[in-house]
């Protein structure tokens, strides 16, 4: 497979071989949807909380008499069945959201990712992609010699510098290889690898 490898200024300057099985996959779509929530699932967590009837702060009476009003049985206003009673099945924060993939799955849905972003022209190498200074102002105006906008960026090593440059960007997203995620690559319109990260990527997913 050959990716389109840019220079400095954004232009295409030749291209580099990659992986097949990488960046030559064929497109899942239920694989990578399923991927891709499972990721944002294990990445939530449980900050909700409601009362069930023993926690909601109501009185303990009896509302109204056994017999005789025609009206249904009540015991307390605690009761799920009234407004402003207890939950039967509460929200708590010990909620559990995470969402099993196994690695082979997650591995194959990455792959199928990337070859989608490389089938679009969404996925470009560069040879590096370094600061001379940790200045934002200097990183956009690099982004913008290079026509990017929206962007991320995969390195195989993450200077100081780049990423004190890109931090304050709400648009761009610098991540090291081992870092990238399947939200991530979906989420940019362009996506950046340095070849050393293309390297990198290969070989955690081969």
């Amino acid at each position: 497979m050959e990716l389109k490898l840019i220079d400095g200024q954004g232009q295409a300057a030749s291209t580099v071989t990659a992986s097949d099985a990488l960046f030559g996959r064929e497109f899942n779509e239920a694989l990578v949807h399923q991927v891709v929530v499972a990721y944002q699932a294990n990445a939530r967590a449980g900050n909700r909380k409601q009362k069930d009837r023993e926690e909601v702060h109501h009185s303990t009476k009896k509302p109204f008499r056994q017999k005789g009003t025609g009206r249904a049985r009540a015991g307390m206003t605690s009761s799920p069945l009234w407004r402003g009673g207890g939950r039967i099945f509460p929200n708590t924060p010990e909620e559990n959201f995470t969402q099993k993939v196994n690695r082979k799955m997650y591995r194959a849905g990455l792959a199928a990712i990337l070859s989608q972003l490389a089938r679009e022209d969404r996925l470009m190498v560069i040879d590096d992609f370094t600061m001379e200074a940790p200045k934002t102002r200097l990183f956009a105006q690099k982004l913008k010699a290079m026509g990017l906008g929206s962007v991320l960026l995969v390195t195989d090593s993450l200077d100081e510098n780049l990423a004190l440059a890109a931090r304050n960007l709400p648009n761009v997203l610098v991540l090291e290889a081992q870092q990238a995620d399947p939200v991530s690559l979906v989420r940019f319109p362009k996506v950046i690898f340095t070849k050393g990260a293309v390297a990198k990527i290969e070989e955690m997913l081969a």
